[in-house]
């Protein structure tokens, strides 16, 4: 791995704990000299003690996705002292509904446009309730092409229990 930066230059922790970078630093493979802010982010929320532990008593193949975990937790936590990452989820869990809602708005406006100026085209096929992205709405008109959920096929309807 990334063992070898330690004969050249000491791992980011090394580099910021300053003591010598031995070839089986825990540290190197995870915080390379070119990321320092990394470790001493880490290193300021969780402490070095701490994440030699963690990495110790975790396997191999699982180190790498832990620390990517504490570094993104150390990052928020630097920027957002009360938050976090929490913070930011809530963020993005906010931005999610108020974009959900205006699609189901759009989608009520679509589905009002198109029943108002098509009310003299009959359906096709029985009528159907989808489900879009928490938003049911039942098409009484016609799509423009058939979706792809439909069932009806040129060449039957396979797997309906039909002949086929």
């Amino acid at each position: 791995m990334a063992s070898s930066s330690c004969y050249n230059s000491p791992c980011a922790a090394c580099k910021f704990l300053r003591r010598k970078c031995l070839p089986g630093c825990i540290f190197a493979p995870y915080f390379p000299p070119e990321e320092p802010q990394k470790f001493a982010n880490v290193h300021k929320i969780f402490g070095a003690s701490n994440v030699t532990k963690l990495l110790n008593e975790l396997l191999p193949h699982q180190r790498e996705d832990a620390v990517n975990t504490l570094a993104y937790e150390a990052e928020a936590r630097v920027r957002d002292p009360v938050y976090g990452c929490v913070g930011a989820i809530t963020f993005l869990q906010r931005q999610v509904e108020r974009l959900q809602k205006e699609l189901d708005a759009a989608n009520a406006d679509l589905i009002r446009y198109a029943s108002c100026n098509d009310v003299s085209v009959p359906l096709v096929g029985p009528q159907r309730e989808y489900e879009l992205g928490g938003f049911h709405q039942t098409h009484n008109f016609p799509f423009p092409y058939p979706p792809p959920w439909n069932d009806q096929s040129p060449s039957g309807g396979h797997g309906r229990g039909e002949d086929n």
